[in-house]
């Protein structure tokens, strides 16, 4: 027979991997009979273990919730970060370990205490996960804005532009989405009326947040396509149309979701599009291998012009001419 250290660690182990178990489920998991099972429940409620008994047909044995975090010895910020990370796991592309981080979630779940609860709760309901790694941001950063997005209060943030300067902003938090090593908010911008994505580290969140809010209808019922087909746009510095000597069909399929591709006639189309460089856009555009006209798209002329400038000297220096 087991010993009974063991077997309480094996019946914590149980009762932490589904929330209510009966009697003689337990008894015959654990190989015991069921007097001893009231035995050892008693055992676990005098080490400090919450361990509930339901009455009637239904009932069982359930771990509740206690004051503290002990047996699991974290602190609050590193059981929120620990959620962060399994749901991460959980919904990511590395093979094997998605059942685990589910199981191992589960439980870290059933023992929080309630001050952690709503936060835990927040992070479920408010993000989608769309793949790649870990994240940089706070871990504090997220709670509030996954708060915000359960409770529909608006949230108000200084936000980190480009060009390193800061803005306040008021939104109505719809999502959080975890793309590709970063976290994004969608979110509805009470000032421009319009939805709008922002890269969570580059908010810095005030708080508290409020009033409550109305829901609106979403810009798409599937926020995570969404972010993939707009992300591009939110975190360009330069935007540009381009008018494209060329069907729309004949490009489309060499253009990332984030461009928009707008038809003009059978021979020319519009491109909307953007980079983080002058650099990337002029190469973008050169792998196209089309003739353009630059409809709007500041700076970018210029910058064009010194390219020209660079290609003719290179070519003079080549062949002498």
């Amino acid at each position: 027979m087991v010993d009974t250290p063991a077997r309480l660690l094996r019946l914590l182990s149980l009762l932490q991997a589904r929330r209510t178990w009966t009697g003689p489920e337990l008894a015959d998991r654990l190989g015991v009979t069921t007097r001893t099972v009231r035995s050892d429940v008693e055992r676990l409620r005098g080490l400090g273990y919450p361990v509930n008994a339901d009455l009637g047909v239904t009932g069982g044995y359930r771990l509740g919730a206690g004051a503290a975090l002990p047996p699991l010895l974290l602190d609050d910020e590193e059981a929120v970060a620990v959620v962060v990370a399994l749901r991460t796991a959980a919904d990511g592309d590395v093979a094997g370990i998605e059942e685990m981080s589910l199981r191992a979630l589960a439980k870290l779940e059933q023992v929080l205490p309630s001050r952690l609860r709503h936060r835990v709760d927040a992070l479920h309901s408010a993000i989608v996960a769309v793949g790649g790694g870990g994240s940089g941001v706070d871990a504090d950063v997220l709670t509030v804005i996954a708060g915000a997005c359960r409770s529909h209060e608006r949230l108000r943030f200084d936000y980190t532009r480009h060009d390193g300067t800061t803005a306040r902003r008021l939104v109505e938090p719809h999502r959080l989405v975890h793309m590709n090593r970063r976290w994004y908010l969608v979110a509805w911008d009470t000032d421009r009326r319009d939805w709008r994505i922002f890269r969570a580290d580059r908010i810095d969140v005030r708080t508290p947040t409020g009033p409550r809010f109305t829901p609106r209808e979403p810009p798409s019922d599937d926020i995570a396509g969404y972010l993939q087909r707009n992300v591009g746009a939110a975190v360009w510095r330069y935007h540009a149309r381009i008018r494209l000597h060329a069907p729309a069909e004949a490009v489309a399929d060499r253009l990332p979701p984030s461009v928009l591709v707008e038809t003009i006639d059978e021979h020319s189309c519009m491109l909307r599009t953007g980079a983080s460089t002058l650099q990337a856009l002029a190469l973008n555009l050169g792998l196209l291998d089309v003739d353009f006209e630059i409809v709007d798209a500041p700076d970018f002329a210029a910058h064009l012009g010194k390219l020209i400038g660079r290609y003719e000297r290179a070519i003079e220096r080549t062949t002498g001419v």
